[in-house]
């Protein structure tokens, strides 16, 4: 199965060619825990477990490490705004500390709800603060850095190719170095990689260093942690499209400076969730959580599904029209499987391998996701197999588990129907057959209608008659 990705890097389709046989080494950027995670986020983090499942289904290992930002970073990406640790402490009334134990929570609740597969390794920031020193100071011994108002900061002049992943023109940044905006910077897209003059009074996340007590930059923190874990190169570095021109920049700036060769190999960005054509933001303040399309009804899965429904490169728009039509394209998914499930009389326990039709239908899924991962027409894939009456029923549910790995769907849980019937509705059900088979219709009508009062509808089918629980 050859895996083809969009890199962001570069702008092509690559064929992915991982570092070591077998193994890939994957990053991705993972939540600030200031307030609970909102739709557009999750939909980023779904992109990357479809991700993960095809590398998975393709027959990788994969390590994969997301970082938990827990020391606050500044509510633009760049060193502007406000420090959003502060402001949700502030919002709730509870110390910093409190507020990123209480959303990291949050987080992990919602990736299960969603049926999302967990990192092998979620690493705090605050736990890997000495990992950031020892970066900073490795930059700072090769020249990458200077010091001015008490702040440590990048020098982007010094690198000739800085702001290739969003093919920034260096030139044209140093021309807009004119334009103050903080006066101790060189360039105005200079960051910080540790701060010892806060712009907050009484900054509540504070450590020791070389260059005086004081808290890291947003950025610096996913180069050292990712490299702790994954090595100085390693294959995969994903995130939203809106850290490509700087957040991801600088992380590239830095690493690649730091060891003095290329950092990541392929990046993959997940695009917006959109309302009314504005992204979704905790800032601008609107945006949906996950927990609140529970509280209208909606099951975690129905929002999976609506993700799976566009590819993860293209804006998706939200209405709860399209929620409402996942949910019931979700549902009529589930019934025809609990349907199949009760044909076969079985749980999961379909055949080792499939052939014909089956592992036609197979093969195009397979396709579709190995090319930049295709989630709409492997959809497409699972609904014309899930609608081929001429597929046998076992082999057809082989292929569904299957394409569900990657998909996500948890449709191996669906159950067949296992209630047991009183024996006044299975009188009924035996006089309705025995009244078609005298073809005496106008009884077995009237049997018929008087089950669907009491909710049970029935289903003629060449196999024989089947009934479930009216919803």
């Amino acid at each position: 199965m050859t895996l083809t990705f969009f890199n962001t890097l570069g702008r092509e389709l690559r064929e992915f060619r991982p570092i070591r046989p077998e193994e890939v080494s994957l990053y991705t950027c993972g939540p600030t825990v200031w307030n609970y995670a909102h739709i557009g986020n999750l939909r980023t983090y779904l992109f990357e477990d479809i991700l993960k499942r095809t590398l998975e289904f393709a027959g990788f290992r994969v390590k994969h490490v997301m970082n938990i930002t827990d020391v606050g970073h500044l509510t633009d990406d760049a060193d502007q705004g406000e420090d959003k640790m502060l402001k949700g402490a502030r919002e709730k009334g509870r110390t910093v500390w409190d507020i990123a134990d209480l959303y990291t929570k949050a987080f992990f609740e919602d990736l299960g709800l969603l049926n999302i597969e967990p990192p092998a390794i979620a690493c705090r920031a605050t736990d890997h603060i000495e990992d950031m020193i020892r970066l900073i100071q490795r930059l700072e011994g090769r020249g990458f850095t200077y010091a001015k108002g008490g702040n440590i900061y990048f020098d982007i002049g010094r690198l000739p190719d800085y702001g290739k992943l969003a093919r920034l023109n260096l030139e044209d940044l140093k021309a807009g170095a004119r334009i103050a905006i903080d006066e101790n910077k060189k360039n105005p897209h200079d960051f910080v990689l540790w701060f010892t003059r806060s712009k907050f009074e009484h900054q509540a996340m504070l450590w020791d260093s070389p260059w005086g007590r004081g808290y890291p930059g947003w950025h610096i923190e996913c180069s050292a942690m990712s490299m702790k874990y994954l090595g100085e190169q390693f294959d995969i570095h994903c995130g939203g499209v809106d850290h490509v021109s700087v957040h991801h920049t600088n992380e590239i700036a830095q690493s690649e400076s730091a060891t003095g060769r290329k950092w990541v190999n392929y990046w993959l960005h997940g695009e917006y969730l959109v309302l009314a054509k504005e992204k979704m933001a905790k800032s601008a303040g609107n945006f949906l959580t996950l927990s609140r399309l529970q509280e209208l009804g909606y099951h975690p899965l129905d929002y999976r599904y609506f993700c799976l429904g566009a590819h993860y490169r293209t804006q998706l728009q939200f209405s709860f029209e399209a929620l409402d039509a996942a949910r019931s394209a979700r549902a009529k998914l589930e019934e025809r499987l609990r349907s199949l499930k009760d044909r076969l009389r079985v749980i999961s326990s379909p055949p080792a391998v499939v052939n014909g039709k089956a592992k036609a239908y197979l093969d195009s899924f397979s396709r579709h996701l190995a090319d930049d991962l295709n989630a709409p027409r492997g959809l497409s894939d699972l609904w014309g197999l899930v609608k081929d009456e001429e597929v046998e029923s076992s082999f057809k549910l082989r292929v569904i588990l299957a394409m569900d790995r990657i998909l996500g769907l948890n449709l191996k849980q669906v159950r067949r129907q296992d209630i047991e019937l009183d024996e006044e509705i299975k009188g009924l059900i035996d006089r309705r057959e025995e009244a078609r088979r005298r073809r005496d219709f106008t009884e077995a009508d009237t049997i018929r209608d008087r089950l669907r009062t009491m909710g049970i509808i029935l289903e003629d089918t060449p196999a024989g008659v089947r009934w479930k629980i009216k919803k």
